[in-house]
């Protein structure tokens, strides 16, 4: 896993979990990550990642085929 630093303007009020939340979600929404990888990312279980995406406007649907994939081999 890579680790990316990032200089967070002071007026920017959030703190390092919850940027790591709403960068996991973006990447989720863009289907760059399936929910188990972004959940890893925020370093939540894959329940909890999944409930916080409404906060962020996320829907929990994804149009990812591999991301359907891997929650069916999941169940």
């Amino acid at each position: 896993m890579r680790k990316l630093h990032l200089n967070i303007p002071d007026s920017v009020d959030k703190n390092d979990n919850e940027l790591a939340v709403l960068i996991a979600a973006k990447l989720y929404e863009d289907a760059t990550l399936t929910s188990g990888q972004a959940a890893e990312l925020a370093g939540l279980t894959k329940r909890s990642f999944i409930e916080m995406l409404g906060k962020y406007g996320v829907s929990i649907f994804s149009t990812s085929i591999d991301d359907l994939e891997s929650d069916i081999a999941n169940a």
